[in-house]
């Protein structure tokens, strides 16, 4: 994961680990791998994963069992809703650029359209290979 450095880590990291419960990396009710087996992955300081983590429970997003580790939510309404968050957030910022470069709606329409089957033109083969 490259970072970015104008923004805190931990932040970022938030924005990761709640990528990956909405996409189903994590599925609900699963445990999350360890805060050091995350760090080395990341390759950031296991503090810095703890307080990502921190936040994560306060949005009740994952829960700490004392003995057996983390776990993501079972609550799928709470999924769907930073699903939704985060859907929202990126059209705002696609908003703001397009609108900033001069699109009009109808070619930010367009250009959406395309770059969504471009990626489903591109993701085919890997499902194609998962399902063997």
């Amino acid at each position: 994961m490259a970072f970015d450095s104008t923004q805190p880590i931990w932040h970022q990291l938030v924005g990761e680990f709640s990528r990956r419960i909405v996409a189903g990396v994590w599925q609900p009710g699963t445990r999350i791998p360890a805060v050091r087996e995350l760090a080395a992955e990341l390759q950031v300081n296991p503090n810095t994963v703890q307080r990502a983590f921190g936040e994560l429970e306060r949005d009740e997003l994952v829960r700490s069992e004392r003995t057996s580790g983390r776990f993501v939510t079972d609550d799928g309404t709470r999924i769907s809703a930073l699903r939704r968050q985060l859907a929202a957030d990126a059209a705002a910022q696609f908003t703001s650029r397009a609108r900033g470069v001069g699109l009009s709606l109808a070619d930010a329409q367009t250009l959406l359209a395309e770059r969504w089957d471009d990626h489903d033109r591109h993701s085919e083969p890997a499902r194609d290979e998962a399902r063997g």
